[in-house]
């Protein structure tokens, strides 16, 4: 028995250890060694009287300033003129903008995307004015450098610069534009709809999402390009409870807040089971064949150490755990109006963001089953599903791919999974080869400032955005 046993731990062993040994990088997508030349400077300056413009979305959309919306818009013909001596345009309901450069075909069309709405600034936590796009040792302050204005500057600067030499794309190529993106608005879904309607048969999308980044996967050196080929969904749940209310000097036993609390503890203990989705799946068969021994080992043998990510993912948070679960970050509780009275109601609100195996049903079901108490009330505020996953080792990956990797030489280029939101979501409809890639290389300093205090970007980076653009667009 005992060499029974002997012989099955080494049989283990053995597995693991081949696994682990074969486990080895995937060709990357071939690089072209084509250098692409363009007006840097003026591609820089059309991006800081973008950022100049005030576009700042509010939920409350008195609260917008409509004129610094239609300022850009007419700042447009004279900032990118080839495009607009080439291209149809259009301005749909909710300040979308939608531009067609017809190709020698129309059989297979890409979407190129961004939005040009920004999210408010508290200005006296800036070091920077954050519309007034100053730059200083070659980097450009400003709201909207970074998300998205670069890509919109991006995309329409590197059109601008291929209509002014003759170039002509093998297919029509959309640049699709939303200025609602920051309160999901309606601009991106009017844009689809027209697709929808015109039988326009999208062959590819690309829009924010994930960037060339270093450091950000257990034991990878190298820096890594990542293009989100889903994102979760969204859902704020909000918990709420009853009471008599009453004066605080008599408190009975389990107070509304006491009871809420009770709630946000049993979530927080209890997280959602892990799913490896098809985006999280390929990213990790990827990125750990790039890792050490260790990390390759775990990443090769999932079958037998997955337990063991999980656990980290619970334990650690963050970047990691998102990629695993759906995600419950308690963000807001509101009680009695007065510190000495027992509130008659109390409520608070959970931020969730869905992985694609879960729904906000789903979801729902699981909170009440972890909350445990019928005196809790849990519902839906606001909601919508995860995207549909797109697909990867097809002719539209392997252009997105092929543009990343020509563009930041020695990335590895790789799937995941978007964690945030972006409107891109919109064109599950219609597609799936919608692609998230944000062009930029980011460092974890310059990506904290998104929707942050001193918004900034390199302008090398801004003018790297412009380089794939021009890339990605000679393969449509």
């Amino acid at each position: 028995m005992g060499y029974i046993l002997l012989a099955a731990v080494a049989a283990f062993f053995a597995v693991v250890l081949i696994r682990t040994l074969r486990f080895t990088p995937k060709p990357q997508p071939p690089v072209s060694e084509e250098t692409v030349k363009f007006d840097r400077e003026k591609a820089v300056s059309a991006l800081a009287e973008l950022v100049k413009c005030r576009t700042v979305s509010y939920n409350d959309p008195a609260l917008e300033d409509d004129g610094e919306f239609q300022k850009l818009i007419a700042l447009l013909p004279e900032l990118y003129p080839n495009v607009f001596l080439a291209c149809d345009f259009d301005q749909l309901p909710d300040r979308a903008l939608l531009f067609r450069w017809p190709g020698k075909r129309s059989d297979a069309p890409s979407v190129m995307m961004a939005h040009y709405d920004v999210v408010p600034v508290d200005e006296s936590g800036w070091e920077k004015p954050p519309f007034a796009a100053i730059i200083e040792d070659g980097v450009m302050w400003g709201r909207g450098t970074l998300d998205t204005k670069v890509t919109f500057n991006g995309v329409l600067s590197a059109a601008d610069h291929l209509i002014g030499r003759g170039f002509v794309p093998e297919n029509d190529i959309y640049f699709a534009f939303s200025g609602g993106e920051e309160v999901n608005g309606k601009g991106a879904p009017n844009i689809v709809d027209y697709f929808a309607a015109n039988h326009i048969p999208v062959a590819l999308v690309v829009d924010e999402g994930g960037a060339v980044v270093g450091n950000v996967f257990p034991g990878v050196t190298k820096p890594c390009g990542l293009i989100g080929i889903a994102e979760k969904g969204m859902m704020n749940a909000q918990f709420k409870t009853r009471s008599s209310g009453g004066h605080a000097s008599s408190p009975k036993p389990h107070t509304p807040v006491g009871i809420l609390s009770q709630a946000c503890v049993n979530l927080e203990r209890h997280p959602f089971k892990m799913h490896l989705t098809k985006p999280v799946a390929e990213m990790f068969d990827t990125l750990g064949r790039h890792s050490n021994f260790l990390y390759r080992m775990i990443f090769a043998n999932l079958w037998c150490f997955g337990w063991v990510i999980d656990l980290l993912g619970r334990l650690s948070g963050g970047e990691i755990n998102a990629l695993l679960r759906t995600t419950v970050a308690f963000t807001q509780m509101e009680g009695s109006a007065a510190r000495n009275v027992s509130p008659p109601e109390a409520k608070m609100v959970a931020n969730m963001r869905l992985n694609p195996a879960d729904s906000v049903e789903s979801a729902l079901a699981y909170l009440r089953k972890t909350v445990n108490n019928d005196a809790v009330e849990v519902t839906a505020l606001e909601s919508f599903e995860p995207s549909r996953i797109s697909e990867t080792g097809c002719p539209a990956w392997d252009t997105v791919a092929a543009a990343v990797a020509e563009t930041w030489p020695g990335c590895i280029v790789s799937p995941y999974l978007m964690v945030q939101c972006s409107d891109s979501r919109h064109y599950g409809r219609i597609s799936d080869h919608v692609y998230r890639f944000s062009a930029m290389d980011l460092t974890a300093a310059e990506r904290a400032t998104i929707h942050g205090h001193n918004e900034r970007i390199r302008l090398e980076t801004a003018c790297k955005a412009v380089e794939f653009y021009i890339r990605l667009m000679k393969k449509c």
